[in-house]
């Protein structure tokens, strides 16, 4: 184990060997091995998307075991996929990739509005499976957001009794207009609860530099946001001073030099790494692993 892993991992001091062994596992597996930082693989959008929307730009991915086999070949620390990708592949991918079962999702049919994603699969079915990591998505903001937090308690509870650690996917929704969902506060906000609320890892959107919140408006006067490393870093003190792992998605379909400018942003500002989707699987495949390399390439020299 690296230098730079022990000291992320002291952070976490207080959880179990199986914990801390799982966690050890994603930072020192891939291209970025031992460099404390993280480049995960998800592909949860045919489920939150719709198919067409999804793989319709590179059909291969249709298949789920397209997309494990890009997260092994590009070298990524890991890969995360709600319970029918993972169950399709783990035959032969557990154990060769840290696998990561995103246990609730939900679908783009219903209204926006009171957003709450269904329980899909469970701890039982990680453990089945080979994995090394749950996810679980939180929308701070929606009116259903406290069910949400005791369902993730809980989670984590029955993850950790069994040595897995928890990855969330925190992203404020409901009821706020659409610039507020990445506006910096409610960013920094929404990364902030999922740390009390016992992540390990958490995911959360690169900010703007909106301010949201009327009350939270004379705090950012003295902090510096108006360029996204200053974003970054904020949202990176908000988890616990940098004691936490805050990775960063890759957010909608964009051009290569956009996706590459915004990850320099990333690393420049502390952050520990992304979890690219779209804009890995939905380009051809050699041009998919190249991006990865990329990025990759810019946080192991971060």
């Amino acid at each position: 184990m690296t230098e730079a892993v022990s000291k992320i991992l002291a952070n976490y001091a207080g959880e179990n060997p199986g914990v801390i062994g799982n966690m050890r596992r994603l930072l020192m597996h891939g291209r970025l091995g031992g460099t404390g930082k993280l480049v995960i693989l998800p592909v949860d959008q045919g489920f939150e998307h719709g198919p067409a929307r999804t793989f319709g730009p590179n059909p291969p991915g249709y298949d789920p075991a397209y997309h494990a086999k890009l997260a092994v070949e590009s070298g990524c620390n890991g890969y995360a996929a709600p319970l029918g990708f993972i169950e399709a592949i783990a035959h032969e991918y557990a154990g060769a990739i840290p696998l990561i079962l995103k246990v609730n999702n939900s679908d783009s049919l219903g209204g926006p509005e009171s957003p709450c994603s269904a329980l899909t699969s469970n701890v039982e079915d990680a453990l089945r499976l080979g994995c090394s990591a749950i996810g679980y998505t939180i929308y701070p903001g929606s009116e259903h957001r406290n069910q949400m937090y005791q369902d993730l308690r809980d989670l984590i509870a029955e993850a950790r009794s069994v040595g897995l650690p928890t990855i969330v996917w925190s992203y404020a929704r409901g009821q706020m207009p659409k610039e507020a969902e990445t506006s910096v506060d409610v960013i920094a906000y929404a990364a902030q609860i999922a740390c009390q609320l016992g992540a390990h890892i958490v995911k959360v959107k690169p900010p703007t530099d909106v301010v949201w919140q009327d009350a939270a408006k004379k705090h950012y006067e003295s902090i510096p946001i108006a360029t996204l490393e200053e974003r970054i870093r904020h949202v990176v003190q908000s988890c616990f001073d940098g004691k936490r792992i805050v990775i960063f998605s890759g957010g909608a379909a964009k051009g290569r030099d956009a996706v590459i400018e915004e990850i320099q942003n990333i690393a420049a500002g502390g952050g520990f790494g992304s979890i690219v989707g779209r804009n890995a699987f939905q380009r051809e495949h050699g041009e998919s692993i190249q991006l990865l390399h990329d990025i990759m390439d810019i946080y192991a020299k971060a």
